[in-house]
């Protein structure tokens, strides 16, 4: 078990989260810069949030009452950081579990999904607990972890066991605690899906959902997969939208899920330099504005996109069906959306936000 720490090294800025003002909840400079912040919401619309210092996985709670005491939860070597790559954070039952990729020699030459859990609301975490089953393969640096309302976790990734990258998925019905045998999700014919965009998964009932850029036929396109059985099996893959970009690189921007209250599977994507979204059919598409890494979020009060107008430029969000985008910063990085379940729980927007040498980990609570 491992006790939690405060890092003496970083600035923590204190905050209320009241008022529609963007807050600070770390900040640090250099090496030691916090990234990629994730969160999860619980029932009483509380955030618990994590985020990466160096090879530092930290946690802490944002709620409309309650003050944001980032500390360390546990240290993972070389851990993947950046773009997209971090720790992932999920609720199931009284656990909350939160995964990141690292391993003993890093810069891509290893890397396992290692899974924490916490029981005591993060006062201490049990673990390392690998979900790869192949050692070595999630070197890639790059995954997705959700919950069911059942309280099954579902992780997936892009595996490279094979010498080329494929999507595989694993799930844990026991908080966290061990973790399925590995499956195979999808591998391209043309040999590999897109190798640096990071894949998303929601999980509702028997249904499992995962979106993943495909590399095939010259085309970098957004995926479908989803299963009807709780993984025992998957489909095929279905392509969102109405056409296919051709690119001859990785876009290193992979697009988000959501589940809406009606059940509908709603997505959030870029193809070329234009957000998309769709709601129910894949093929189905609208068009929202310019802009690179969007990520969706839904709850009773509705669904809630948000996306950049270019890395270290504007930071937008828009509600489905509410009229026009607003700013809620100028200068951001790979921004998530989360939202609670209840029909007046909060929205929470959270992003990297730098300032010369200094990175910080912003929020904002969206009235």
């Amino acid at each position: 078990m491992l006790k939690t720490t405060l890092a003496a090294l970083l600035i923590f800025v204190p905050a209320l989260v009241s008022g529609s003002e963007p807050f600070t909840i770390f900040s640090g400079s250099s090496e030691r810069s916090p990234k990629q912040p994730q969160a999860s919401m619980d029932s009483r619309g509380v955030a618990h949030v994590t985020f990466g210092v160096g090879d530092d996985v930290y946690y802490c709670r944002v709620g409309s009452d309650e003050k944001p005491s980032p500390l360390v939860a546990f240290r993972v070597p070389n851990m993947s950081l950046g773009m997209r790559r971090g720790p992932r954070i999920a609720h199931a039952g009284d656990s909350i579990v939160i995964t990141a990729i690292g391993g003993p020699k890093g810069k891509g030459t290893d890397g396992d999904v290692l899974a924490y859990r916490t029981l005591d609301g993060g006062k201490s975490w049990l673990g390392p607990v690998k979900v790869n089953d192949i050692e070595a393969s999630a070197r890639e640096g790059l995954h997705a972890m959700t919950s069911s309302n059942d309280g099954t976790l579902w992780c997936v990734w892009l595996d490279l066991r094979a010498k080329r990258t494929q999507l595989f998925a694993s799930k844990s019905i026991d908080q966290g605690a061990s973790w399925s045998k590995n499956q195979l999700v999808y591998q391209s014919p043309d040999g590999s899906i897109c190798e640096c965009c990071h894949p998303s998964v929601v999980a509702e009932g028997n249904f499992v959902h995962i979106l993943f850029r495909n590399s095939l036929k010259g085309n970098r396109d957004m995926y479908l997969v989803s299963s009807n059985n709780q993984g025992e099996t998957f489909g095929i893959g279905e392509r969102l939208g109405l056409q296919h970009w051709s690119l001859n690189a990785c876009p290193m921007d992979g697009g988000m899920l959501a589940i809406a209250p009606k059940g509908e599977v709603v997505s959030a994507w870029r193809r070329g330099g234009t957000i998309f979204t769709s709601v129910g059919e894949a093929s189905l598409e609208t068009m929202l504005e310019h802009g690179e890494q969007p990520w969706i979020a839904s709850g009773p009060s509705g669904t809630y996109v948000v996306w950049l107008t270019k890395r270290d430029g504007q930071l937008r969000l828009v509600k489905l069906g509410n009229g026009n985008s607003r700013i809620i910063s100028e200068n951001a990085r790979d921004p998530i959306v989360a939202v609670g379940d209840g029909n007046e729980s909060q929205v929470f927007v959270f992003w990297e936000q730098r300032s010369g040498d200094q990175v910080s980990i912003q929020c904002q609570l969206v009235k």
